[in-house]
């Protein structure tokens, strides 16, 4: 007989300590939270009757059997309920309050390998809570590929939260019962996971009455902005500098310059983008069923192809998704709209952001033009917001898909970059990737850590990889890259000699006196040049000098 029940309630602080504008990546490492957590705690007492007196053979052999049947009742309803209880947790939505006592309840169970963060509050103060897996869940591995999912971007679109809830609950449970894939992914990899980026939005969709909630219910954040919509426009610059012949192709928002006021949201997870060394990542949407790769934003007003200097690679990596979704690359189901036009699984599940349609300020396009990481979007269902009985369907669907993504985060090549004569790292050393099969290098090569790292994320190919860095000889070393080794891409170190200080010397005042000359004729002809003339010459003055630093 239960006699007594002892509650005690759930405690969450969180302590931060966080800049609030966007910074340049490496400028400002991001100060993790301590977060002080306690579970509900139930504790039952259970307390027997005095016995009865002893009863007659027959009394008490019908007693045996009424306790036996009591006992057998009482256990199938405990473990009905049991099974029920865990049924009825992925069959509806967790609330805010639900989602932060699940992560308390996950880093209880696996406080080896799990540790909770706050990267800032949304617009009515909740936080936006992420959950990083590891082997050192509080730090940074070398040469450990560090990899994000971001869910439920737009309010009413909870379905991308319901599963990454369910992914992380499925890594700890692998954890605790040593399966060997969770193992060995945990033992390889760091996997963040930020479950809700609008919590403001999902609220006020999860509060409204279904027949009530329009399409764009909660789309956006407490300020009715599009968080989507909210993020440095670097294509523009892209195709800017693109234009003018500037070759400049990556890390492009110390270029970017604006006056608008971005959203709390948008800003925290910019300063997150910037403060770790993410190798991939993907957005989690709903809308349609397909995997979306960049770039989002097309040069123009019109919805056409617009073709990332990655193109191939990321195309490899939409069909990584798609190809181990249930349905998504698979004829059977119709299109989403009902259009032939949107027919992606007739594209192996994939679509190119800008051919489906433009889009300008989107996180996808922030990650690859500001960072090192590779992102895509991820469109998991026809509906939004669809009914909770429909979770533990679309959590099969896609189990083995977002498992099969994060492996990639170890496909192509890896290593660190050092000074050959000190052994010290070299930071912000370029690295480039030539196909064997073109001329030129891509256009967008991924700078080394502070630690002198680098990662590049590539599909089994032949490569000639080549390193720059200011004050040494450039390097370059061909590779064949498999991705044979599921946990670990191809290691290529590089050591580089230093340019003697002498030459150095002369090369700076040989690139000082060529530079002078320029601005001496421009300044003697200020008052000649017309405005078209001088944009042309600044563009060639500009790709001069890039020429003299390569």
């Amino acid at each position: 007989h239960i006699t007594q029940i002892k509650y005690r309630s759930l405690k969450f602080v969180v302590k931060q300590n966080l800049p609030l504008s966007f910074l340049r990546e490496g400028e400002t490492a991001l100060s993790f939270s301590s977060i002080s957590l306690s579970f509900s705690v139930f504790s039952f007492s259970l307390v027997g009757r005095p016995p009865p007196p002893p009863p007659s053979p027959l009394i008490s052999r019908r007693l045996v059997d009424r306790q036996m049947v009591v006992v057998l009742v009482f256990a199938g309803l405990l473990a009905f309920s049991s099974v029920a209880a865990s049924v009825d947790e992925w069959s509806s939505y967790h609330s805010h309050e639900q989602l932060e006592r699940k992560l308390v309840d996950i880093t209880e169970k696996c406080p080896d390998v799990t540790h909770v963060y706050s990267i800032g509050k949304s617009v009515e103060g909740r936080e936006l809570a992420v959950i990083h897996f590891s082997t050192t869940p509080q730090g940074h591995d070398i040469l450990k590929p560090e990899m994000k999912y971001v869910g439920n971007m737009h309010g009413n679109e909870p379905v991308g939260r319901e599963l990454l809830i369910h992914l992380a609950d499925h890594l700890c449970q692998g954890y605790a019962a040593k399966d060997k894939e969770v193992m060995s992914l945990l033992n390889s990899s760091s996997i963040h996971i930020l479950f809700s980026m609008n919590p403001d939005g999902f609220a006020k969709a999860m509060t409204t009455k279904p027949a009530e909630r329009g399409w764009l219910t909660g789309r956006s954040n407490a300020n009715n902005v599009d968080l989507n919509r909210d993020f440095p426009d670097l294509d523009a610059i892209f195709y800017e500098v693109e234009k003018l012949k500037i070759p400049r192709y990556d890390h492009l928002l110390e270029l970017f310059a604006d006056d608008k006021d971005h959203q709390p949201e948008t800003v925290a997870v910019g300063r997150w983008i910037l403060s770790l060394p993410f190798v991939l990542s993907a957005n989690l949407h709903e809308g349609d069923l397909v995997a979306n790769y960049p770039f989002d934003t097309a040069e123009g007003t019109e919805s056409v192809y617009a073709k990332s200097p990655d193109d191939g690679t990321f195309r490899w990596l939409a069909q990584t998704y798609s190809a181990a979704h249930a349905h998504m690359a698979k004829n059977d189901h119709a299109p989403c709209d009902g259009s032939a036009a949107d027919n992606f699984a007739r594209q192996g599940g994939i679509t190119n952001g800008a051919k489906w349609y433009s889009v300008s300020g989107g996180m996808q396009d922030f990650n690859y033009l500001a960072t090192n990481a590779m992102e895509i979007t991820l469109e998991l269902s026809c509906s939004k917001f669809p009914e909770g009985s429909q979770l533990p369907a679309l959590w099969e669907d896609n189990k083995n898909a977002l498992m099969a993504f994060m492996w990639r985060a170890h496909a192509g090549i890896k290593g660190l970059v050092i000074n050959g004569e000190t052994g010290e790292p070299v930071k912000e050393a370029t690295v480039w990737i030539k196909n064997a099969t073109e001329t030129n290098p891509i256009k967008h090569p991924v700078t080394t850590s502070v630690a002198g790292e680098y990662f590049r994320v590539l599909p089994a190919g032949s490569y000639e990889v080549i390193v720059e860095a200011d004050g040494y000889e450039p390097a370059s070393k061909k590779v064949n890259v498999t991705n044979a080794v599921r946990d670990s891409a191809r290691i290529v170190h590089f050591a580089l000699s230093p340019v003697p200080e002498e030459q150095q010397l002369l090369q700076q005042l040989q690139e000082q006196e060529e530079e002078s000359q320029p601005e001496e004729e421009e300044v003697e002809q200020d008052e000649e040049v017309q405005p078209e003339q001088l944009e042309r010459f600044l563009a060639q003055l500009s790709q001069q000098r890039a020429e003299q630093e390569q």
